[in-house]
């Protein structure tokens, strides 16, 4: 399936998005060895890849990627505390999400891939997470991530061409008896397989509802100077029935 992004026309995303092939790290400072990251190589989306990814009716909610628009109170570009702070008391989509507060992430501006291994202070580049522990069948039920960037920059979301499930089946002869890992992405990328990375950017006050446990993803900040603050909620359990 791959990334499937709910949007009108094409004119709705045109010069928001671009795509570039992904590339693995090896030795880089900052990373994780062998960590996937953009090789930089950006091109605006065609008309042509953004129908490829486009979200239909046949694709589950729980496998869309939606852009929404939150107004945010006033606050000094300076004041990243303050962001913090804003964050634990907004009522994200106005009652349509859960309103329990994941976490916060302040990244400074000119960062290819933002996310840091909270254990080593390394960017682990391109990654799934692993809130739910969903097996490789379930994997696209998972709960979905909605993402605000409070300013006072711009930032990027990331999103591999493949989901995981496309990936473990390319990997494993017998992917049903596999949880899909960050690992399995390295392992993709270093076997040969092509894999292209979409980025799509966000302004102060845009965000979106993705399905962080089905695709691979990172926020970036790269051709940036400001620094932002991205706060994120998680979306209700998937049903187990």
């Amino acid at each position: 399936m791959g990334p499937r992004l709910l949007f009108g026309t094409f004119d709705d995303i045109r010069g928001r998005c671009d795509i570039a092939p992904a590339r693995q790290t090896a030795s880089e400072p900052g990373y994780d060895d062998g960590a996937i990251v953009p090789n930089e190589n950006w091109k605006p989306l065609t008309a042509d890849d953004a129908e490829q990814h486009r979200a239909n009716d046949s694709v589950p909610d729980s496998a869309r990627i939606e852009l929404v628009r939150r107004p945010l109170p006033d606050l000094d570009p300076g004041d990243l505390a303050g962001r913090l702070e804003a964050a634990a008391r907004l009522d994200p989509l106005n009652g349509h999400w859960p309103t329990e507060l994941l976490g916060c992430a302040a990244s400074p501006g000119n960062w290819a891939t933002t996310t840091e291994d909270s254990t080593t202070g390394r960017r682990i580049g391109l990654h799934v997470d692993n809130f739910d522990r969903l097996p490789y069948g379930r994997r696209h039920q998972g709960r979905r991530r909605l993402c605000l960037n409070l300013g006072p920059g711009p930032r990027y979301l990331l999103i591999g061409d493949h989901d995981i499930q496309q990936i473990c089946r390319t990997l494993y002869a017998d992917p049903d008896r596999h949880h899909p890992h960050t690992e399995d992405i390295r392992r993709y990328v270093a076997a040969g397989h092509p894999l292209r990375c979409l980025r799509i950017r966000f302004d102060p006050g845009d965000g979106y509802i993705a399905p962080t446990e089905f695709l691979a993803h990172d926020g970036s900040t790269a051709g940036i100077d400001q620094s932002s603050v991205a706060a994120f909620w998680l979306g209700r359990p998937p049903n187990t029935s």
